[in-house]
């Protein structure tokens, strides 16, 4: 029997008479499992602090208002999120987590998310030793959704078997409720059936995954790259917001209590919550192009209360935007009379079109940073929440660092969920690039960086970081430089799914 339904009824035996205590039942509605609730609320009623002290310097409420009118400018598809008051937003989201937590105690036990599960299980050293063996055994499997004759795979125990798949499975509300708004504005009526829920429901586990059976856009499957691209964005939102939900629910503990709390954080494990450096979060990409997709897709999918206003997007649409039609003219006037060429218009094939349409640079790399109300582009890199990269432009970042150590890649050592997309890409490019990046994350930096020593994880500073990252490996076809790296460089201690 769940807890909530256990507490109530040592409510009931302390009252003066059962009789008594059903004739009040009836007069008033009945409360359920408020205690269970209280922590939970009040971690989200800070939902929109930030770590740093640029979360209070977005203005007045009138400059607010005019930021989010320039706003929905920006982005696409998102009006019905941007009218949303801000003011009131602190407010909102206690009574929405309070519905919501309320109806779903009423259902099933209180359970923590798998963002807490992951984080704060401690590896002993037997365990160690035999990540580092890499012997990894798969023990189930499951048919794969969408994917006829196909199956999923994995080690350790099948958690898709117990999975609800109509819950929010551990997702920000607010975030959740966004996602919904914009399945439903893109005219996708079943979204708990879909295949960007079925995605996330395995990338909320945690665990290291291999897809390399995806169908990419530039194979005519643009309806299942968008979903799959959406599952992960929507994790590495989740990821972000509820590390600095944490923090700052921590910080508001340790300043209004520091008497009380410095004990606990000199001798617990209470507010352990930092990493060496803020990036958490690395997707790698291989061309402009696809980054450009996968940026305006997040900010798209980011909640409106988030990004009232979103810094730099004019530099962003002119680096990494569509570049390619002054370059087609001139080519247009250099081929002449090539032009009725029935040879010249299908020298190359469809997806070889579709794949290199746009800015194909394959040397970028960018910072994105969330603040209160706004979404910072081109944000430092020790600053950023999230970076972007291809593995050509870390791998140049890396060689700078050994010539210059005042040019070190420390950012790379906090890295929680690392994304690779369009793997077989990338492996066209030349995959030892992505190989020397992979060796160069989790690493003990150089520098302190301005890290509250006393806050680090403990497994962050025994070296044990690399256990805890997740990487998520997308593609459309696996050749052996690919397995050879999920299998050899990604060791998380909560197994594999492919």
């Amino acid at each position: 029997m769940p807890a909530p339904c256990l507490r109530l009824k040592s409510h009931k035996r302390a009252n003066k008479s059962l009789a008594d205590e059903k004739k009040k039942q009836k007069k008033r509605p009945r409360k359920i499992a408020k205690s269970d609730l209280g922590e939970d609320v009040a971690g989200n009623s800070q939902s929109l602090s930030m770590f740093d002290e640029d979360s209070v310097e977005e203005g007045n409420d009138n400059e607010s208002d005019l930021q989010e009118h320039r706003t929905v400018g920006i982005v696409n598809g998102d009006g019905d999120s941007e009218s949303e008051d801000i003011q009131e937003v602190f407010d909102t989201d206690q009574e929405q987590e309070l519905d919501v937590k309320a109806q779903t105690v009423a259902k099933a036990p209180v359970s923590r998310s798998s963002f807490h599960s992951h984080l704060e299980y401690k590896i002993p050293e037997t365990e160690v030793e035999d990540l580092l063996k890499k012997k990894w055994k798969y023990q189930w499997d499951v048919p794969a959704f969408g994917m006829p004759d196909c199956k999923w795979v994995g080690t350790g125990e099948c958690f898709l078997e117990v999975a609800n798949i109509n819950s929010d499975c551990g997702l920000n509300q607010r975030l959740y409720k966004h996602w919904l708004d914009v399945c439903r504005a893109s005219g996708s009526n079943d979204f708990h059936s879909s295949p960007q829920r079925f995605f996330f429901s395995l990338c909320n586990s945690y665990r290291d995954i291999l897809h390399c059976n995806k169908k990419p856009f530039y194979r005519k499957g643009l309806k299942e790259d968008l979903a799959i691209m959406d599952a992960y964005i929507m994790h590495c939102l989740n990821h972000i917001f509820r590390t600095r939900d944490l923090v700052t629910k921590n910080d508001s503990k340790l300043g209004k209590h520091w008497e009380n709390a410095k004990d606990n954080l000199l001798s617990g494990d209470e507010f352990l919550d930092h990493g060496f450096t803020r990036p958490k979060v690395l997707i790698l990409l291989p061309f402009r192009s696809i980054a450009n997709r996968a940026v305006n897709r997040l900010i798209q999918l980011t909640p409106g209360a988030y990004k009232v206003n979103v810094e730099h997007m004019s530099r962003f649409s002119d680096e990494f935007g569509n570049h390619d039609d002054e370059d087609n003219v001139n080519t247009n006037e250099l081929n002449g009379s090539a032009k009725n060429s029935n040879s010249q218009k299908s020298s190359k094939p469809p997806d070889h079109q579709a794949l290199f349409e746009g800015n194909v640079d394959d040397k970028f790399m960018i910072g994105i940073k969330f603040t209160r109300k706004s979404i910072k582009l081109f944000s430092d890199f020790y600053s950023s929440d999230l970076i972007v990269a291809s593995p050509l432009a870390l791998l140049k970042k890396i060689e700078e660092s050994k010539r210059d150590k005042e040019k070190n890649v420390d950012y790379l050592s906090s890295i929680e969920v690392l994304i690779i997309d369009h793997a077989d890409v990338i492996a066209m490019q030349n995959w030892a690039f992505l190989t020397s990046v992979l060796e160069k994350l989790n690493c003990i930096p150089s520098k302190q960086h301005g890290t509250d020593i006393m806050r680090i994880r403990k497994w962050y500073l025994d070296g044990h970081a690399r256990f805890y990252r997740q990487t998520i490996v997308l593609g459309g076809y696996a050749n052996p430089d690919i397995n050879a790296s999920f299998n050899r460089q990604c060791v998380n201690y909560q197994g594999k799914v492919c």
